[in-house]
């Protein structure tokens, strides 16, 4: 019977996996180029909101980058690529930038929704693994980045290949946050609640009690 047989094998397994995975993440940053910069600096232009785009496993990797665009002073929100053949496609303007997410380039739902964000004069940046797919020929900015195979289960279950999407998501919050000067006390307004909210209250309250003091 396949399985892991002892609690050192689970242990061991677990480890090699992680191990793994942060190679791939690490390869992010070796594939970092010009694309890159060009991508940073049209979202910093943008002038309507970065609208993040992405089926499957890049459904989540999209709604996360969104996120935390906005938490970093970028204005973002993930659109559905399904729902956008339903009516949601309205919200996509030429002032926006679609962010799209693809491993392959052919997401029939992802490449509809590129094709209107297209006709209506947005901007199209395509995360994908190939440049001659469908998306990569749609995409007004290509970011071709190649997630090693070893980190996904059987070649196909995206896991270190969401991760190293993840991180290069990542890498586009931190510059774009430099490169618009996006303060804690911004951040703070963009988030006053929960455990994060009381801690920048905290930390300003206490800066204030000095100041006053």
């Amino acid at each position: 019977m396949p399985g892991l047989a002892t609690p050192e094998d689970i242990i061991h397994e677990a480890q090699a996996v992680i191990l793994i995975e942060s190679q791939v993440i690490a390869a992010v940053a070796r594939q970092l180029g010009p694309d890159f910069v060009a991508a940073a600096r049209r979202i910093l232009d943008c002038q309507g909101h970065v609208l993040v785009t992405g089926a499957g496993t890049s459904h989540s990797v999209a709604a996360r980058f969104a996120h935390l665009l906005s938490c970093c002073g970028t204005p973002a929100l993930f659109i559905h690529p399904g729902d956008s053949q339903h009516g949601l496609s309205g919200a996509v303007t030429s002032r926006d930038v679609l962010f799209a997410i693809s491993k392959g380039g052919e997401t029939v739902d992802v490449n509809y929704l590129a094709r209107i964000a297209k006709n209506r004069g947005a901007c199209l940046i395509g995360l994908t693994e190939k440049v001659e797919s469908t998306l990569g020929r749609l995409s007004d900015i290509v970011l071709c980045f190649q997630a090693p195979p070893e980190g996904d289960a059987y070649g196909m279950i995206a896991m270190g290949s969401s991760l190293f999407n993840s991180a290069l998501c990542d890498a586009f919050c931190w510059v774009l946050l430099k490169m618009r000067g996006y303060t804690k006390e911004a951040f703070g307004e963009t988030h006053p609640g929960g455990a994060v909210g009381l801690k920048l209250t905290g930390e300003n309250s206490s800066g204030r009690d000095l100041e006053n003091g």
